[in-house]
């Protein structure tokens, strides 16, 4: 797997790595680590649901439905075990199969209300631990954080609009590449037709 990483996010990087400002912010941001993530997500919403169906409904949300082949091979896991999974997860309300609309041999898996639901709750859930926690920081401590995460998302906004950018100037640039090379054949034939006919 190669990372589509451009000189410039590089420069971009370097730069970021000469301000001591911004290796104390990210260690900020990275100070929760995997550990109390999970034990968090288990506290807020204890039993309802286990973190492979959480998976299970964050790919089918990002992604749309997808025959149980794919969803497998998505998270590492055999055909045999995702099938369990699945089959507990419509059991429940969260998922439900269909047959494929272009081929009826494939069934497709997909959210289902309770899992439309299930995400609705854990916004609802995630807000109020938010809400709790950002209750005990003080007014000039709340307008400093929401001027940052603003600050932030206005930040990847802009790098994902330079990233797309990109990966269009790609494909465009693919695209040309395809139609001169085609061009280029087609001169080519065109004059050994031309020689083969002057030879004759």
């Amino acid at each position: 797997m190669t990372l589509n990483i451009d000189v410039n996010q590089n420069e971009s990087l370097a730069r970021a790595g000469r301000r001591p400002l911004v290796g104390q912010v990210v260690d900020e941001l990275t100070a929760w680590n995997p550990r109390d993530f999970i034990a968090m997500f288990q506290r807020w919403h204890a039993g309802s649901i286990s973190l492979i169906h959480l998976n299970v409904l964050i790919l089918l949300e990002s992604t749309g439905p997808l025959p149980m082949s794919r969803l497998a091979e998505a998270l590492d896991v055999s055909v045999a075990s995702v099938t369990g999974v699945v089959d507990r997860m419509e059991a429940r309300g969260l998922v439900a199969r269909r047959r494929d609309d272009a081929d009826r041999r494939v069934i497709l898996v997909e959210p289902a209300e309770g899992g439309r639901q299930l995400f609705a709750d854990i916004d609802a859930r995630r807000r109020q631990g938010l809400q709790k926690l950002l209750a005990k920081l003080s007014d000039k401590d709340l307008k400093q954080l929401l001027e940052g995460h603003k600050a932030l998302r206005a930040a990847r906004a802009e790098m994902a609009r330079h990233a797309e950018k990109r990966q269009l100037d790609e494909v465009v640039g693919k695209a040309k590449a395809t139609r001169l090379a085609k061009i280029d054949a087609l001169v080519a034939r065109t004059r050994r037709k031309d020689t083969g006919a002057a030879g004759a």
